[in-house]
């Protein structure tokens, strides 16, 4: 059974950073790409960042210089660290996973306000 498990979400103060987790399980992990999507109130789910399972990433224009995508194979684990937050961030975050067909987390809310 394939289980992808965010964390690491919350309230945070614009300017601030949050460090999201993805721990997967039932697939292995080194030949999937992984990606975070994200979806505002009323908005459609948009991809943030993606890694592929060779390292390379790409960044959605509105994150670039601001998040960055990494990963540790021996982990099982995706991580999206988030600096320079704005009230804009805010969504629910989620984890996928690519490799042949897709897989999704259950989502984590992050909040950026004052």
């Amino acid at each position: 059974q394939v289980q992808l498990v965010e964390s690491g979400g919350g309230l945070v103060p614009p300017g601030g950073s949050l460090r999201l987790s993805c721990a997967a399980s039932g697939i292995i992990f080194s030949r999937y790409s992984m990606g975070w999507y994200r979806q505002a109130p009323g908005k459609q789910r948009e991809l943030v960042a993606r890694i592929i399972s060779g390292g390379n990433s790409n960044y959605a224009d509105s994150v670039k210089g601001r998040f960055s995508i990494s990963r540790d194979n021996a982990k099982n684990t995706a991580y999206l660290q988030m600096d320079s937050l704005k009230p804009e961030d805010t969504a629910v975050y989620y984890c996928n996973a690519e490799f042949l067909r897709a897989y999704w987390g259950q989502g984590t809310q992050v909040t950026v306000s004052s």
